[in-house]
């Protein structure tokens, strides 16, 4: 008997709020994306089991994004009045980053109507920067807690110590034994992690199964190039590069339209989606029906 998968609880959160901002870009029908995912790093401070990073062959890149082109998607983003979530996550960590400070502040003054998220492991947290974080303009803080409850009751008194409310951070507990899956929504992270720690390997036959992650999300790595889905650790599928094209071009392009049309019909015969298990129908489908009616 296969054992029940982990579900984050979170992405029933995430699904309500990619449904409730819903947005065309003006006067057309080409919907927008609901969450923008930044990965404004090449970075982390961790090598954990089940993900990419334990793989000894994954790079570490210690560059950062630079302010010019978090500028530039900042300004063409209030081009469309962009009312969905910036987060900063994707394959790092962002508290790394020294501006992020700054690059919060620049998301909040363009995009004032936005929700800015972030996803952390807690490690560089303090009172003072979890402050300063919130003061730049974040509205909501996931922290990915690892080393066990113990530090579940640090972070949720550094919160409260703060006047944090409950709506303003959300702990992750990927503490969790292998069992239960560590506490996260495991998945093969399109075939990337064959040589982690904790192996899964890459499928040898694509799933006919739907998806809808490129409908509603916009991936930028910290070197300016877009990827088409943020599960795609090995960087496969860039569908253009923010340096030298604009967000309408990319997120509208030939290559994004191609894929979300397969995809939306359960199509994954191309890499990397033909070696990913990832269930791409947990959040989005409202997009992907909107997509649907543009093919």
């Amino acid at each position: 008997m296969n054992k029940k998968k982990f579900i984050d609880p979170n992405i029933s959160i995430k699904s309500r709020k990619i449904d409730e901002v819903f947005q065309y870009m003006p006067g057309t029908s080409i919907p927008m994306p609901s969450e923008v995912e930044i990965s404004e790093s090449g970075t982390c401070n961790r090598v954990c089991s089940f993900c990419p990073r334990s793989d000894p062959d994954y790079e570490d890149v210690k560059e950062f994004i630079s302010n010019k082109l978090h500028l530039k998607l900042c300004k063409e983003l209030k081009e469309f009045n962009y009312s969905g979530t910036i987060r900063y996550s994707g394959f790092v960590e962002p508290m790394l980053d020294k501006k992020i400070y700054n690059l919060i502040k620049m998301v909040r003054d363009h995009l004032p109507n936005s929700n800015i998220e972030m996803v952390t492991n807690g490690d560089v947290l303090n009172k003072n920067r979890l402050k300063k974080i919130f003061y730049s303009g974040l509205d909501r803080l996931l922290i990915s807690v690892y080393d066990g409850i113990e530090d579940v009751y640090k972070f949720e008194k550094m919160c409260e110590e703060v006047n944090l409310n409950k709506s303003q951070y959300f702990i992750r507990h990927r503490y969790l034994p292998e069992e239960k899956d560590f506490g996260i929504t495991l998945s093969n992270r399109a075939g990337m992690m064959k040589n982690a720690v904790h192996k899964i390997k890459p499928l040898t036959k694509s799933l006919k199964a739907l998806c809808y992650i490129p409908s509603y999300t916009f991936f930028l790595d910290y070197n300016g190039d877009v990827l088409m889905c943020p599960h795609d650790w090995g960087k496969k599928r860039i569908l253009g590069n923010l340096k030298f094209s604009t967000f309408k071009e990319i997120w509208t392009g030939k290559l994004a339209n191609l894929s979300r049309k397969e995809l939306i019909k359960g199509n994954r015969n191309f890499s990397p989606c033909n070696v990913c298990d990832v269930s791409g129908t947990l959040m989005g489908e409202k997009h992907a029906n909107a997509w649907k009616t543009k093919q």
